[in-house]
């Protein structure tokens, strides 16, 4: 991974990393996704350092400059006010020091991907394009144990991920990691929509048209085409955020 703190233009580079996870906070309230003052996003920005919110503050206030830039050896505070909370340790720094390829890490508590993963089997099946996008890309960690406080919880999560890019995490929500804050966010995004459809399409209690192995597949290929499409999202997303 690149070092954002010790490279041309690093600087330029980290600010822009702290403008984008800072938006995806405000987004993710206004999408109707924040919970009080909990849940956590960070962001990677050299192999030992990340970036994440501090402890207890909401969603729709955080800015660039309140994101602590945390050790992700011991928890360290290197840079910021204040402290991250226990769970946010626990998932976000386990996370980054295991899996330094999943460079930014959502997680939400989003109304559609928590009723998913409080079904008994939370699959999330391909029966349209949405869901689809998803095939082959989500792991799922069914051991809930109440609020991921404890090292080995965040030990667990990280196996249970695995090399895929989303986690189902049961009874509990989602946790989606990408390269860069906006293609997270689309994923976190249509992870909701393709959620939204399967809950709904369950609701009905008839059968399910789920897609063929080799036509989820195919959706799935057909979907890296579009990988333009995230920036260009969350560039309008934030051109829609109040000033703070």
């Amino acid at each position: 991974m690149k070092d954002l703190t010790q490279t041309t233009g690093s600087v330029g580079e980290t600010d822009a990393l702290r403008q984008d996870l800072s938006a995806a906070f405000r987004i993710c309230h206004q999408m109707g996704w924040s919970e009080s003052v909990g849940n956590h996003f960070s962001a990677a920005v050299s192999e030992h350092e990340f970036l994440l919110n501090p402890c207890w503050q909401h969603f729709a206030t955080i800015r660039p400059e309140d994101l602590l830039r945390i050790d992700v050896r011991d928890g360290r505070v290197v840079e910021g006010e204040g402290t991250p909370d226990a769970s946010a340790w626990c998932v976000h720094g386990t996370l980054h020091r295991k899996k330094p390829e999943a460079r930014v890490i959502l997680h939400a508590h989003s109304p559609y991907a928590t009723a998913l993963a409080c079904l008994k089997d939370p699959t999330i099946v391909p029966i349209d394009n949405n869901t689809a996008r998803f095939y082959g890309r989500t792991s799922y960690d069914l051991d809930f144990g109440g609020i991921a406080d404890a090292e080995e919880e965040g030990e667990r999560l990280a196996d249970s991920l695995g090399d895929n890019s989303v986690l189902v995490m049961g009874n509990h929500g989602v946790t989606v990691t990408g390269e860069t804050v906006a293609a997270a966010f689309e994923d976190l995004y249509f992870f909701e929509k393709a959620a939204q459809t399967l809950i709904l399409a369950r609701s009905t209690g008839a059968p399910l048209s789920v897609l063929s192995d080799a036509v989820a597949q195919n959706t799935v290929d057909g979907w890296r085409t579009y990988a333009g499409m995230a920036e260009r999202h969350f560039d309008f997303l934030k051109s829609q955020l109040p000033a703070l």
